[in-house]
């Protein structure tokens, strides 16, 4: 037998001779995204909230065009002299209709009963833990960012407050006492600063802001909570040419231990009817390795 060209199948799995040609030029200059998508956003902004079903989707099928940089906005300083007019919030008490109502249309459950007997007195703190996390363990700060928002719009606990902010830190993996307490220092608020002046060239004026800006500072603007669609025809401008969807994982592999996905994130992730969401799950996971909850009225799985 002629052993010059025998190879083991990476599809098939069979060992045996191979067809490859013996020697092929191949162009290793992989295209790597050219695209920088920029979320303007805060730990406390009930529309981003709102957007996570569409917007986590957008990044799990679209991600391989674009880096992605979260951008801390700076929503509620303290309640000295705030006033959101359109919105008929003057003091604490006014922003739980204001949340009951987004919950209501968007369906990503807010309880929101908090600002009545407990109320947030600055989106700063969770804020400047997001920063601290960043600069020192990148690419665990949105873990971090999805258990805040899951805590204080579902759950009703006050992610203003030290102590929550410790047990969320400590529940992602990382040291809560040690990073809370970098997150008073002013070089954290520092961070901070950095992140508003950037928001502020950006033009950004509200939450949720999306913009998108290609390798020759051409860009796209999108405000508020949208649709798929919208995001996807943005990307398509900045890009200048059509983009592919990539498959969007399988329930199991996005249901990780702690990880939790609501109902209406399932329906739009996998394009499926509420009624639908308790017999998709069973036939996506592995009996025994979930557990369907509910809060506020919504579904939720968890493993």
């Amino acid at each position: 037998m002629n052993n010059s060209n025998m190879m083991c199948d990476l599809k098939t799995g069979v060992c045996g001779p191979g067809d490859e040609e013996q020697m092929e030029m191949i162009d290793f200059n992989l295209q790597s995204p050219k695209i920088t998508l920029y979320y303007a956003t805060d730990p406390i902004c009930s529309h981003c909230w709102a957007l996570e079903p569409v917007l986590n989707r957008f990044i799990l099928q679209y991600g391989q065009y674009f880096n992605v940089k979260t951008i801390m906005g700076g929503l509620l300083s303290s309640w000295h002299g705030f006033a959101d007019v359109s919105n008929g919030i003057q003091q604490p008490s006014d922003v739980a209709e204001h949340w009951r109502e987004v919950g209501l249309h968007s369906r990503m459950p807010i309880d929101g009963s908090l600002w009545k007997n407990n109320p947030i007195l600055s989106s700063y703190p969770p804020s400047r833990v997001y920063k601290v996390i960043q600069n020192i363990y990148p690419g665990k700060e949105n873990e971090f960012l999805r258990q805040a928002r899951e805590a204080v719009f579902a759950f009703n606990q006050n992610i203003g407050e030290e102590q929550t902010l410790v047990d969320i830190v400590n529940n992602i993996g990382l040291n809560g006492e040690k990073i809370v307490a970098d997150a008073a220092l002013g070089s954290a608020q520092d961070l901070l600063e950095q992140d508003f002046e950037l928001a502020g060239r950006l033009g950004v004026r509200g939450f949720p802001t999306i913009i998108m800006v290609n390798e020759e500072n051409k860009g796209v603007k999108i405000v508020g909570a949208r649709s798929l669609e919208a995001y996807v025809n943005g990307l398509q401008q900045v890009y200048n040419g059509d983009v592919k969807a990539e498959n969007v994982p399988s329930l199991s592999e996005l249901i990780k231990e702690g990880n939790i996905l609501f109902s209406k994130e399932i329906e739009v992730l996998y394009d499926i009817e509420s009624s639908d969401m308790e017999s998709f799950i069973a036939t996506e996971m592995i009996e025994g390795s979930y557990s369907i909850k509910r809060v506020l009225g919504e579904s939720y799985v968890v493993s």
